[in-house]
């Protein structure tokens, strides 16, 4: 054999630089489900449903095309697994193989890469990373735009890339006169709530995909969610359905309405595909150019094309960028020093906060929830809480369908605990539960009130945030864009900052920890 290449279960590209030069004479595709990915934290049962059934209609599609692909598929019975982790599985495999070279795009997940090299050192053949086309920005490319800079600033980088690949520009200058429309984009849905919605994509899984519901309700039946209510898509042309699905049916109103939440609703006008694209089944460009394109022809406003090409080629491009130039020391961060667990309505969704309750339903019917609710209620509570931020990574990385290392690490340690201390976000994202009350209808039906810290009915956001600003006015007193909220909390007498400190360690207390 001349080349083994190793395809990676969130590299399921059809045009993956990994194929180029591709013989079928000389060389074949290895690829391996493997049980530690889905044990090291407990993975939602419909998590591993889609990489399973992603990676085995891929397998399917290789051999279809005279591709011989080694495959190692889990079974039900874990004792006939020929190893626990990828590693192990390749270190089995290669021998009886005996390929010249190791040929895998370059991995997402900084762990994984090093292990790979580790491997192939240890077997004592080369191993070629090439480049992943997936990105319009490359790890180089990034990491000369990052050299000299102060600090990283997204809307920096995004108006870099629209420049450079000519996305929504006017000449040199901005479609419609301006870089992003947040203004336009932070309506809320009032008393009548969002009214009808256009309904959300659903794919009937297949006999592959039924095979592996069957395979996860065996071997993970304890894991959190429930397989048999799977339905996303595994193919390409599935995703691409679901884009088109999308620029027809919700991107005219996704703007307007993005940071909106409403209990009941778990999609909106949301896009929901984030997992067809971080699996590579969906190609960004596409998502761009149809965005653009519906624009174009009049089909939707600027304001929503703008936010949902920004999230793509803005976001996505630079948490991938952020991650790769800070890694490994990154994962490590804890700016401010929190280590508690996650409460355990993180698991379970058992709690009486009814915009938690909200989100957590969600998660676990679909493993999924939309921005706001990810960062701005479970992210915002467990910062406030004083969950260790790797340990929310960790859940991340466990519950969503879309989680995987290079986009979840910089969104929950960065953005959304402020462990790394400002690279990602200028300030911590921390607010009372009037923010909650604000953008949704869960306060109506809780039956704590957001505007009290203390007593019978205080809202516990609103009590956490007070001690969150409390514990971390020193650090935190020479962030400018918190001044306001720091004078507001100087205001208080001593007695008042006393009892929320008090209510806090009660709460705390009472909501114990799952993990």
């Amino acid at each position: 054999m001349r080349h083994l290449v190793l395809v990676l279960g969130d590299q399921l590209d059809p045009g993956s630089a990994a194929l180029d030069d591709f013989d079928p004479e000389q060389d074949a595709v290895w690829m391996g489900e493997v049980a530690e990915e889905a044990t090291h934290v407990p993975a939602h049962q419909q998590r591993l449903v889609l990489f399973f059934s992603a990676m085995r209609h891929f397998r399917d599609r290789l051999r279809e095309r005279g591709i011989k692909v080694h495959y190692h598929a889990l079974g039900p019975d874990p004792a006939a697994d020929r190893g626990a982790d990828f590693v192990t599985l390749l270190q089995a495999d290669v021998p009886a193989l005996a390929p010249q070279r190791l040929v895998v795009v370059e991995p997402g997940d900084w762990r994984v890469q090093r292990r790979l090299e580790t491997a192939a050192a240890a077997l004592g053949l080369p191993l070629e990373q090439r480049a992943d086309r997936h990105f319009y920005c490359s790890r180089e490319g990034f990491r000369d735009w990052a050299r000299g800079r102060k600090g990283l600033v997204l809307e920096y980088f995004y108006r870099h890339l629209r420049r450079h690949y000519g996305v929504l520009m006017d000449g040199d200058q901005p479609a419609g006169g301006a870089w992003n429309f947040d203004r336009d984009n932070r309506e809320t849905f009032g008393r009548e709530g969002p009214g009808e919605l256009p309904p959300a994509p659903s794919f009937e899984p297949d006999a592959t995909t039924r095979e592996v519901i069957a395979l996860v309700q065996a071997r993970f039946p304890g894991h959190p969610g429930d397989a048999a209510a799977f339905d996303q898509p595994v193919t390409p042309e599935q995703a691409e359905a679901a884009l088109d699905s999308f620029i027809r049916h919700r991107l005219p109103a996704f703007g307007t309405w993005q940071d909106a939440i409403w209990t009941g609703e778990p999609f909106l006008y949301h896009a929901r595909l984030s997992a067809a694209l971080n699996l590579h089944l969906l190609d960004p460009r596409r998502c761009v150019e149809a965005a653009v394109a519906a624009w174009e022809a009049g089909r939707a406003p600027l304001n929503a094309v703008e936010g949902f090409v920004r999230q793509i080629l803005g976001w996505r491009e630079f948490v991938r960028g952020v991650y790769w130039l800070h890694m490994p020391e990154y994962a490590g961060h804890n700016a401010l020093g929190h280590e508690g667990a996650l409460p355990a309505c993180y698991w379970d969704g058992d709690t009486d906060m009814a915009c938690i309750a909200d989100a957590m339903r969600s998660v676990l019917a679909h493993g999924y929830a939309h921005h706001i609710q990810r960062l701005m209620v479970l992210g915002l509570f467990a910062q406030l809480y004083g969950v260790h931020p790797y340990r929310f990574h960790e859940w991340h990385m466990a519950m969503y369908l879309d989680a995987v290392d290079w986009v979840s690490l910089p969104n929950t340690l960065g953005m959304s605990q402020y462990g790394d201390g400002g690279i990602v976000g200028s300030k911590p994202y921390c607010a009372s539960g009037a923010y909650i009350s604000r953008m949704s209808n869960a306060c109506r039906q809780c039956r704590y009130d957001p505007r009290q810290a203390t007593g019978e009915g205080a809202c516990p956001f609103t009590t956490l945030y007070w001690d969150f600003l409390d514990r971390h006015a020193g650090r935190l007193r020479g962030n400018r864009r918190l001044q306001f909220q720091l004078r507001n909390l100087q205001r208080k007498p001593e007695e008042e900052r006393a009892a929320i400190r008090r209510a806090a360690a009660a709460l705390r207390e009472r909501l114990g920890a799952g993990a």
